[in-house]
């Protein structure tokens, strides 16, 4: 007898899904890379090849939500950036990230995925501006996949998720980022890494 998620195809019918082995996605503030990208460490712990897609559009009005989580006036312009995540080539976690567009303008570091120091994630390319990240606010919270992250993700509709919420904060206090990460419950497993101070 074999045990699997079963999964409809549309005008086909029912199947067992194919075997796929969760990917492990570690949350911690090790993560954090003095070179390179964070996700890129994180898939070369777990033994794959770490890579993704992504679409940034620059002077994009932040909506009310993402606004209050910027400290920023609703409809004030951000860089927007959409990431597709993938291991080995397949797609793990989906990603909208959010940076006031004041905070950038005019700097090497405007466009997240451009210039000399794309993808090398917020706490370096904040650096290079003169701006310490000092840490990281994450809501973690499951819900249904919408039709287009399950599209993305290669999962059934209303399959299964953990919507994260992260904005990264300045020593300031100043929030800096603040993204949107889907992580499909079928594909990865979510684990928090806490450092203890003593």
């Amino acid at each position: 007898m074999t045990c699997g998620v079963l999964e409809g195809r549309a005008g086909s019918g029912t199947y067992v899904a194919e075997p796929r082995q969760r990917v492990r996605v570690v949350r911690s503030s090790a993560r954090e890379q003095r070179e390179g990208s964070p996700f890129r460490a994180d898939m070369k712990a777990v033994g794959k090849h770490g890579g993704w897609e992504s679409r940034t559009d620059a002077k994009v009005p932040a909506p009310a939500e993402i606004a209050a989580r910027l400290g920023i006036a609703e409809g004030e312009l951000c860089v927007r950036t959409s990431y597709e995540f993938l291991a080995d080539g397949r797609p793990v976690q989906l990603s909208t990230s959010w940076e006031p567009y004041d905070l950038t303008s005019g700097t090497l570091v405007v466009l997240p995925e451009g210039g000399p120091h794309a993808g090398a994630g917020v706490v370096n390319r904040m650096a290079v501006i003169g701006i310490t990240v000092s840490h990281a606010v994450e809501q973690p919270e499951p819900r249904q996949a919408t039709a287009e992250e399950a599209s993305l993700l290669g999962i059934q509709k209303a399959a299964l998720v953990t919507h994260i919420r992260r904005t990264y904060y300045s020593d300031q206090g100043r929030p800096v980022e603040t993204a949107d990460i889907v992580v499909p419950a079928a594909h990865c497993e979510i684990v928090y890494e806490i450092p203890i101070n003593r």
